[in-house]
């Protein structure tokens, strides 16, 4: 089983207040576009510093989430998925984490990200026992909630690409769950070896403006896609 925590989060004690934090993204007004960036990125930021670790140095939690990205049309992952799902297996085989929880969007046959996950790490010798799929997980802040909510994970280490990682650590953090991360390098460079990896560098900057996305929907707490009983069926024995 997942772990389970029987407690409601406290928001008021991991988070400055919602009246804070709404002030934070809408008052772009009078502080400008890029200080109103600058806070967002600030509060996310200092919610994951110190939980982000080496693969030799992170500590180990019931529950490894993967979130997902890019699927191509015949299933396969994406190289950056790939690289998550490649650390993910490292993890697992080394007893870091019991299970993991592969959190995607599964909204289209052909773009279906928690499947595809799950078929790439069964293929690699991963125990289809040891995979549950979240179906919502459709966005960073949603696949943290979802595996609050539906899945009734607390300690969890959160996986994917390192820049990305501070991200994620942090809206975990953010909405109650006690979250280390680890981060995945391989891809920052292209293919071939020649240079940096152009979709790094745009992931990069996406991901900065994307902490005042995470900080209005932590602030407003909202509610993410359906919490219908499809996946927590999965974790029965």
């Amino acid at each position: 089983m997942l772990a389970v925590t029987t407690d409601t989060p406290s928001y008021a004690r991991l988070m400055p207040s919602l009246s804070a934090v709404t002030a934070a993204v809408l008052g772009g007004g009078a502080i400008g576009a890029a200080a109103t960036l600058a806070a967002a990125v600030g509060i996310v930021r200092q919610a994951a510093a110190g939980h982000l670790y080496a693969l030799d140095q992170v500590p180990a939690a019931p529950v490894g989430l993967v979130l997902g990205a890019q699927v191509y049309p015949n299933g396969m992952p994406s190289r950056f998925l790939r690289a998550r799902l490649d650390l993910a297996g490292v993890l697992l085989r080394r007893g870091i984490v019991g299970r993991l929880l592969l959190s995607g969007d599964a909204c289209a046959p052909e773009y279906d990200e928690p499947s595809a996950m799950r078929a790439y790490l069964i293929s690699a010798g991963v125990p289809d026992d040891r995979l549950i799929l979240d179906p919502y997980g459709l966005d960073t802040y949603d696949s943290c909630v979802r595996a609050r909510d539906v899945y009734g994970v607390n300690r969890v280490v959160m996986i994917t690409q390192s820049y990305h990682l501070p991200r994620a650590v942090g809206t975990a953090r953010l909405v109650g769950l006690d979250a280390v991360g680890v981060g995945d390098r391989t891809v920052r460079v292209r293919e071939d070896g020649t240079g940096l990896n152009e979709p790094w560098v745009r992931g990069w900057a996406r991901d900065q403006v994307a902490c005042v996305k995470t900080i209005w929907d932590v602030g407003s707490r909202r509610r993410p896609a359906p919490f219908g009983q499809e996946a927590g069926r999965e974790l029965d024995p």
